[in-house]
């Protein structure tokens, strides 16, 4: 079942069209995506052939990691997505949920970074958790301490 869904940036520069294959979206609890967030990042996976991007000129990115690149709209700063670019995992966007017009009916399934979650966030519901060490692994990233 596909489900279509736009959203789009603070300002609506940036704006898009995402095809949904599932209707569950995970959550990261690393320091950067709090960082980046202000909060964890709430994101729903999304390949690249599923999502339309218009107002491309007004998207910046960062390499943030050496796997990895942030978005964000710079005439407002809204986040727009994280992207892998190393591993087996570069095909799609990680997409805040924050961003859709709609976020009805979306489950948390995963949170990643569980033992970097800080102890006033609590969701509820049942969730898998993976810790900092089985998200890399599960990512297939070998990363130094520090990173």
């Amino acid at each position: 079942m596909l489900d279509e869904r736009t959203g789009g940036c603070m300002c609506g520069a940036v704006r898009f069209t995402a095809r949904l294959e599932r209707s569950t979206y995970g959550t990261c609890h690393c320091e950067m995506c709090r960082r980046w967030t202000g909060s964890a990042l709430l994101a729903m996976t999304v390949p690249d052939t599923a999502i339309r991007w218009t107002g491309m000129d007004r998207i910046k990115t960062i390499q943030s990691s050496p796997w990895a690149r942030r978005a964000w709209c710079d005439a407002c700063g809204s986040s727009l997505y994280y992207r892998m670019t190393d591993g087996p995992h570069t095909d799609h966007y990680e997409v805040p949920i924050g961003l859709f017009d709609n976020a009805d009916g979306l489950v948390m399934e995963t949170e990643i970074y569980i033992d970097q979650k800080p102890d006033a966030f609590a969701f509820a519901g049942t969730a898998k958790q993976y810790t900092r060490a089985e998200t890399l692994a599960l990512l297939g990233i070998t990363a130094s301490p520090e990173e």
